[in-house]
């Protein structure tokens, strides 16, 4: 499956723009430009976590598990950008190997956000939030 990835602070940055330039009423689709299987970033993914971690990148991919689609999985998501490229001259800055990089190494260096999502805690912290 064919998905189009951008870096978290671009997605970021590009509301900002639109919430403070793009004209009422506007609709911008924001994608990075960056088209790739599931499959290959999956295994860019495998080699960011190996850089910032010093193992071999095979022990990761050794944990990839295929699973059947579900029924009317969509093969490709396909994002127009060309509105917020022309008028708000848009731009992601951060291509995507890089930016694995940096959301591997934040992870990382935020085990107790991590930790807090594998137990469920952050669910308190919505419903605190959200309620």
């Amino acid at each position: 499956n064919v998905r189009d990835w951008l870096y978290v602070d671009d997605h970021v940055e590009a509301i900002k723009l639109v919430m403070a330039s793009g004209k009422i009423g506007g609709t911008y689709a924001v994608g990075g430009g960056a088209a790739l299987e599931n499959i290959v970033l999956l295994d860019a993914l495998c080699r960011a976590v190996a850089a910032e971690t010093g193992k071999p990148a095979d022990d990761y991919r050794s944990l990839i598990t295929y699973v059947k689609d579900r029924p009317g999985h969509d093969r490709r998501y396909a994002i127009d950008s060309t509105k917020i490229r022309s008028e708000l001259g848009w731009e992601p800055r951060v291509g995507v190997e890089e930016g694995l990089h940096l959301t591997v190494r934040w992870y990382l260096g935020n085990p107790e956000w991590v930790n807090g999502v594998k137990s469920g805690e952050y669910r308190n912290w919505l419903k605190l939030q959200y309620s």
